[in-house]
């Protein structure tokens, strides 16, 4: 089975989350993070009653750009 991997890195720790099933893990490194997100998902799936997602689902990740606001105050402007 393939599922997508998305890898944030978070101070000195890099977690990877599998955002089909709302599975997380994290590793010193990408590769240990993603080492240990199959392991997760592994144990994850050993579940009978694992959600899976009902059709083929291929998350888009992409960028969407906001203007900067220069601080909280300005929220209220």
């Amino acid at each position: 089975m393939r599922f997508s991997a998305v890898v944030t890195k978070e101070n000195r720790i890099y977690v990877a989350n599998c955002p089909e099933l709302d599975v997380a893990s994290q590793g010193s490194t990408i590769e240990g993070a993603l080492a240990n997100l199959g392991e997760a998902i592994e144990l994850y799936l050993e579940d009978p009653d694992a959600k899976r997602p009902e059709q083929e689902y291929a998350p888009l990740v992409t960028f969407v750009e906001v203007a900067e606001v220069g601080s909280a105050s300005d929220l209220g402007s």
